[in-house]
């Protein structure tokens, strides 16, 4: 994956205030993979896996604690 095409996928700009908070870090660390890591399918993993982790962690937020 490529650095505009990672950078599209976690983008979190458009979310309210409280959900960029969660997204962000998610996306500075995605940069920091694409940065560092060499091209090949584990890093092409790692990122889905990030992806998903920040997704679930988002979709967490929205519906809140299970009482």
């Amino acid at each position: 994956m490529d650095r505009a095409y990672v950078e599209k996928l976690f983008q979190w700009s458009h979310l309210s205030p409280e959900l960029q908070d969660v997204s962000r870090s998610f996306a500075e660390l995605a940069a920091h993979i694409v940065e560092h890591a060499p091209m090949n399918p584990e890093r092409s993993v790692a990122l889905r896996k990030l992806l998903e982790a920040k997704d679930a962690a988002v979709r967490a937020h929205v519906i809140g604690p299970m009482h």
